[in-house]
Parts: C-alpha cells; sequence; structure tokens
C-alpha cells in the first residue's frame, strides 16, 4: 500500500517550473543587491540554513536556502543557474513539471537536512549555508540517469559523456571533503545532493541509476 502511494505518477503536465526557479533565485540576488547591506544580513538570518537557528526550530530554511545566493560571489548564483537552465529544462521535459519541483525540492532540502546533521556533529553551529548546488547536483545526476549516451562539454571544450560527468563531480566533492580545499563551498551538500537523487531514482521510480548510468 505505502510502496503505491510513493510511487503513485503525477499526471503529466509542463509548466515551465525550471524558469520559475531560476527567476526566483534571481530576483532574490538582484533585490539582495539593490536594497544594501541591512537587507542582505536580515535574507541570510532568515532564510540561510544555519544550525543555530534550526535549533531554534527554523525548519522552513532546509528549503529557503537553495533559493539564497552570497552577494560576493556572483559566480555562485550564475553558474547554479546556468547549470540548472542546462540540465534542468530537460529533466523537467522527461519528468513533467510536478514531478521535477518535488524531485528538485525534496533533494535539496534532504541535502541540506544532511549538511545541519554534519555541521551539528561537528560543532559547526553557526555556519550561514546557502545556494542551489545541493538540487542541481541531483538535476545533474537525473540528466545522466536518463541520457547516460548524452556528450557534454565541460567550460564548451572538454567532452565527457554524462555518467563521466557525475563521477567527476562526485570524486572532486570527495576529494576536496577529504583535503579540506575547495573554498568556501560545502562540498558534503554536493555529495548529499548526488546521494539522494540516487534514492529518489530507487524509491520513487524502482530504478537503479548504476545500471542506467553503465548500461548493465
Amino acid at each position: 500500500m505505502l510502496k503505491n502511494i510513493i510511487r503513485k505518477p503525477f499526471r503529466y503536465t509542463f509548466f515551465h517550473a525550471m524558469y520559475w526557479l531560476i527567476g526566483i533565485n534571481v530576483l532574490i540576488f538582484a533585490l539582495m543587491m539593490i536594497m544594501g547591506d541591512r537587507f542582505i544580513i536580515m535574507m541570510y538570518w532568515l532564510f540561510s540554513m544555519r544550525p543555530l537557528n534550526v535549533l531554534k526550530g527554523w525548519i522552513w530554511t532546509f528549503i529557503t536556502y537553495m533559493f539564497l545566493h552570497s552577494v560576493d560571489n556572483f559566480g555562485h548564483v550564475f553558474f547554479n543557474m546556468f547549470g540548472l537552465f542546462i540540465f534542468g529544462r530537460y529533466i523537467e521535459r522527461q519528468m513533467g513539471s510536478k514531478e521535477f519541483l518535488l524531485y528538485y525540492l525534496v533533494t535539496g532540502a534532504l541535502a541540506g537536512v544532511f549538511s545541519f546533521g554534519v555541521y551539528y556533529l561537528t560543532g559547526n553551529l553557526g555556519v550561514f549555508l546557502m545556494g542551489a548546488s545541493g538540487a542541481l547536483y541531483a538535476v545533474q545526476l537525473a540528466f545522466a540517469v536518463y541520457n547516460p549516451n548524452a556528450i557534454i562539454y565541460i567550460w564548451g571544450i572538454l567532452p565527457l559523456r554524462a555518467p563521466i560527468m557525475v563521477l567527476g563531480f562526485t570524486v572532486l566533492s570527495i576529494f576536496f571533503v577529504i583535503t579540506g580545499g575547495g573554498g568556501n563551498v560545502a562540498h558534503l551538500t554536493h555529495l548529499a545532493g548526488f546521494g539522494f537523487g540516487w534514492l529518489y531514482f530507487l524509491i520513487r521510480f524502482g530504478v537503479n541509476p548504476w545500471r542506467r548510468l553503465t548500461g548493465r
């Protein structure tokens, strides 16, 4: 019974949810740039995922952190939204808009929950987590699962099959987690996005991503 509920498909609809997600992210970023420091601090405080605030009951930040990006790094929002545009439009058409939104929000939120757990256990309670990268990594995984033979040109130059791209990003994130490199980037959140995307395919669709990615 529970399995039937979990795997019950949505009726296929398509309403350009990907563009709405990008629009919300860009609008919030633009407002913070226009409104200045006080508004930026308020947005960071209220809507980033900060473990100290989660412990106070601010659980909405597991969703809202995905729509917030650092104003000190334009590349943060640009590359996340560019990646969402490149991969999200294909995944939304294949999944349908409702399924795509559910996938995006669930994997992103769970990546935030996982990050909270790591920060809590390591005592990093004052950190501010923001950005769509966790959900974006799940979208990249979905693209590779649906299109295992697709060729992606990294930086417009280096051609890689989609599964190799996913493997490469995973290895890089693991490397940065182990070495502590990669700057002020939440690499564990990226890995969590991949992981929860993988579980989503297993639980929601009954699809083993490994078989799709390797053709076995």
